[in-house]
């Protein structure tokens, strides 16, 4: 086993309902900065490209759960690590990703379209992918059973969270752009904020317990982060996308919305420790490693200009 913590399967992370209620409120509006920063020509882009969405799609929804699936097996964690380890990877990109990808110096027309079709996509392949691969699982079915989750109701859950603020977003941007780029431009950042505050405080009133077992999740998480990040990487050098678009589909498949599988963890799960864990330490390192990378390879873009000049 990775490290001993008998006991993380059996904790629940406290979580007030007025912090929840926060957090929905948080996550719905993280979805709607996305949409507000997302144009009907994003979807025809996508069109125009099939053969590159593709490679995304199953990248995102199929390759990343299975192989997620695996990395929970050679790792040997508890079923509630292992379950939150496959929740977030079936979680679907943020615009983070598309931060990261304009400061690497990447396609963001492919990023912000990628971004766009994979929200909406992971309305349905979400839920079926939790419910799936964790029945799956040899220990997180254990715990799967005990909570009995239906798929159908994380399914309205998830169409809620993602599936409103996206076609008010949408909307607003289609009809009223000038505006949608404004409040693009605030609600975003603001609703990251949030997100922040609200791990804070969420760790803050979970001290304890966060200090007696971050280390069951730390070596997870990082392995599980790199995994992520390399198969976006590797599946467009194995298709051959031109480097810009390596750099996107490198941070539409690494970088998940850990703070909506949060959510999950406390409306579904009741606060399973390992899964809260996961969700919480992976929105805080997917981050830093996305930033260190973004800004290796936007260095390194602009040495070539350079050099080029």
């Amino acid at each position: 086993m990775l490290l001993a913590a008998d006991d993380v399967d059996g904790i629940r992370i406290a979580f007030e309902e007025g912090s929840l209620t926060t957090l929905k409120i948080v996550i719905g509006a993280i979805l709607f900065g996305i949409a507000l920063d997302t144009k009907v020509e994003d979807f025809k882009l996508a069109l125009r490209r099939p053969g590159t969405i593709a490679i995304g799609v199953v990248a995102q929804f199929l390759l990343l759960p299975a192989l997620t699936f695996l990395l929970t097996l050679l790792l040997d964690v508890r079923g509630s690590v292992a379950l939150g380890m496959i929740l977030v990877a079936c979680c679907p990109p943020g615009n983070v990703s598309n931060i990261l990808t304009h400061r690497a110096r990447g396609d963001v027309a492919l990023s912000v379209s990628m971004t766009a079709v994979g929200n909406v996509l992971a309305i349905f392949l979400m839920p079926l992918n939790v419910a799936f691969w964790g029945a799956l699982h040899p220990t997180g079915r254990k715990v799967l059973e005990d909570i009995e989750l239906s798929a159908f109701d994380m399914l309205v859950e998830v169409g809620l969270v993602i599936g409103v603020p996206f076609v008010a977003g949408i909307t607003i941007a289609h009809f009223w752009p000038r505006f949608a780029q404004r409040a693009g431009r605030l609600v975003g950042p603001v609703a990251f904020l949030g997100l922040g505050a609200v791990i804070v405080v969420g760790v803050a009133n979970n001290w304890s317990i966060f200090v007696d077992h971050i280390g069951v999740v730390l070596v997870a998480v990082f392995l599980h982060d790199a995994l992520a990040l390399a198969l976006g990487w590797a599946i467009a050098r194995m298709t051959r996308l031109p480097e810009a678009s390596t750099k996107a589909m490198t941070f539409e498949v690494g970088i998940r919305n850990a703070g909506l599988g949060l959510l999950l963890v406390f409306t579904y799960f009741d606060g399973l420790g390992g899964m809260a864990l996961v969700a919480a330490w992976w929105g805080i390192w997917d981050i830093i490693a996305g930033l260190a990378l973004a800004q290796w390879w936007g260095v390194r873009s602009r040495t070539k200009v350079e050099v080029v000049a």
